[in-house]
């Protein structure tokens, strides 16, 4: 009995003890699928935060690719402005370099135009200085034009009814006669008859260019001798000079019947020069007249009328 009870109390006790081990093993194995389940919790969470990780990092590198595409377009658009920026400058040094320039030519200009002004402020000092010296010459200068009127209007009443056959001119007061009355063709030895025609024109020349009333207006009476085209021009100077000389030894000798004092007056006025066929007559139709053209001319000049003349064309030409 005893042993029965032992046995029972032992198996009782081995029952008991495996009992606790079972639920032992049952905790430990709930523990352990607890550890497992939070485990997998942590590792699924963790997964989760892995893959969430993964999406965003993938879409930060989406994010910074697209940076990188609009760093690269900025960068493109940055090279674009600065190549602009470049081209703009070169451009605007370009201007700065044609300004320059341009300033350059302006100052030339400035000093062409103060050069030109003072040319012209002295042209205008010269001009009016010329305008005041004209003014005051004036009277002058139509004293002298009506001396050369009256001078030819005496002169054309002395001859143009005379059996001289003497033309005069109504402009110039010159008296022209053909070389044919005073020399043999081609000579320039006075003829006989040249020597009576000067005899009978000199002292009425002479009377009224010499007279009190135009005395002192009669600057130079010039005799001028002119040649026809038969012959080269120097042999037509050459006889043109001769026979304007020949004339004046005619009229400047002792012998001539001025009186002393017309021929002292006369000498003191008288040139004498040779043309050739410088200055040949024309006729109608243009054409050189041959017979015209070998003449003698006395002409004259009046006090200060070459001065007034030379001052008429400057300020014409001022003008």
């Amino acid at each position: 009995m005893t042993h029965m009870l032992q046995s029972r109390r032992k198996r009782r006790s081995e029952d008991e003890e495996v009992t606790y081990w079972l639920s032992y093993s049952d905790m430990m194995a709930g523990l352990l699928l607890v550890f497992v389940l939070i485990i997998s919790v942590t590792m699924l969470r963790a997964r989760v935060q892995y893959d969430a990780k993964e999406l965003e990092l993938l879409g930060k590198e989406q994010d910074l690719l697209v940076q990188t595409d609009a760093l690269e377009e900025e960068r493109a658009t940055v090279a674009s402005q600065r190549l602009l920026l470049d081209e703009q400058q070169n451009a605007l040094l370009k201007q700065e370099d044609q300004l320059r320039i341009q300033a350059a030519e302006l100052i030339a200009q400035q000093d062409r135009l103060a050069t030109q002004e003072e040319e012209l402020a002295r042209k205008n000092l010269l001009l009016s200085e010329l305008q005041d010296l004209y003014a005051s010459q004036q009277a002058k200068l139509d004293q002298i034009i009506g001396v050369r009127a009256a001078l030819v209007e005496a002169l054309r009443a002395e001859f143009d009814d005379s059996d001289l056959q003497i033309a005069v001119d109504e402009q110039t007061g010159a008296i022209t006669f053909r070389s044919s009355v005073l020399f043999a063709y081609g000579d320039s030895d006075l003829k006989p008859s040249g020597e009576e025609f000067l005899s009978e024109f000199l002292p009425r020349y002479v009377r009224i260019l010499l007279s009190p009333r135009y005395r002192d207006y009669i600057s130079e009476i010039i005799i001028e001798g002119n040649a026809d085209t038969d012959g080269s021009y120097l042999y037509n100077l050459e006889l043109s000079q001769k026979r304007a000389y020949s004339v004046a030894a005619y009229c400047l000798a002792d012998e001539s019947n001025l009186s002393k004092a017309e021929l002292e007056a006369f000498r003191k006025v008288v040139t004498t020069g040779g043309r050739s066929f410088s200055n040949p007559v024309l006729d109608e139709n243009g054409e050189i007249d041959m017979d015209a053209s070998r003449r003698v001319e006395f002409l004259f000049r009046l006090t200060d009328e070459e001065m007034i003349r030379e001052m008429i064309n400057i300020l014409s030409e001022q003008e």
